[in-house]
């Protein structure tokens, strides 16, 4: 099935939710990025919430999370727009890492937590929105929670999973949700929230038994949930080969004349893709007449 997001509201909307299945992004960042199994349970992770927090975001705005704890993984970044493109990487994919008490794979431990979570969201303004919080978990559910409630002043309960295939590594199924108290719910309301977000086991064990997105946003809201949308998501990257030139040009003119002296040619690799794009001995000089006459 498809990757997609779903967008609702529950209790006469007094609560916003969204509901994802991300098991084919969260795949496909895997295989692009190369990433050991600990670090694609991290990056799916953000990558599942980033894409939540897209479509929350209007026409053009998009948005980056950054994510540095001083782990092992060192940084992680997701891009994602209200269309549901999302794309990601990590400083270092290749670490192992290990299980945790509970016999899970530990992404506090690769994460860290003497750093921040950051969102910065282009809302087409003079300057770009820029939201931050400290690591107070690691895990990465609890922190979005704490980011949503401090800078965003949004009650929020968020559940993110990625399950592997223990033969290789891939990814089995990956997922999310977030529910969103908003003002006018009663004390009782937001126990019977609590209580049914409580009850759900984890968000890849429930998608894991074949359970929709829907479905899992039915679980806690049996009788109010109202459904609003059904968005496709998918990885896409924004990169091609003009952006690239453009990169390069930014390198200055001595560095660009360094390159086309030694090397004669330059390979570039998005860090985001992994896509290569070459440029050979007449496009460097192209590119270093941009750089002499800017």
């Amino acid at each position: 099935m498809p990757d997609y997001i779903v967008r609702g509201t529950a209790l006469d909307g007094k609560v916003r939710v969204f509901a994802v299945q991300s098991t084919e992004l969260v795949e496909e960042l895997r295989r692009r990025q190369g990433t050991y199994p600990v670090v694609t349970a991290a990056l799916g992770r953000t990558a599942t919430m980033g894409a939540i927090m897209g479509i929350m975001l209007k026409g053009e705005e998009k948005l980056t999370i950054q994510i540095s704890g001083k782990g092992p993984v060192g940084q992680i970044v997701v891009d994602a727009n209200a269309f549901g493109d999302v794309r990601g990487y990590v400083t270092h994919p290749d670490v192992l890492g290990g299980a945790n008490e509970l016999g899970k794979l530990d992404v506090r431990g690769i994460v860290g937590t003497d750093g921040f979570l950051t969102v910065i969201k282009d809302l087409g303004m003079r300057e770009p929105y820029r939201g931050q919080v400290e690591l107070i978990s690691g895990e990465l559910g609890e922190d979005f929670a704490y980011y949503f409630s401090q800078s965003e002043q949004t009650p929020s309960a968020v559940g993110v999973g990625v399950l592997l295939n223990r033969e290789d590594a891939s990814v089995r199924v990956a997922g999310g949700f977030l529910i969103q108290l908003l003002p006018g719910l009663e004390d009782k309301e937001i126990t019977e929230i609590e209580r049914s977000v409580g009850q759900i086991p984890s968000v890849t064990s429930i998608l894991a038994d074949g359970t929709t997105p829907e479905g899992l946003l039915q679980r806690v809201f049996p009788d109010s949930l109202r459904l609003l949308e059904k968005v496709p998501i998918q990885f896409k990257c924004r990169c091609d080969r003009d952006r690239l030139k453009s990169v390069l040009v930014s390198l200055g003119e001595q560095e660009l004349r360094d390159i086309l002296v030694k090397e004669g040619h330059a390979e570039v690799v998005c860090t985001f893709c992994q896509d290569e794009y070459q440029f050979d001995k007449e496009d460097l000089q192209e590119l270093l007449n941009q750089a002499v006459n800017r």
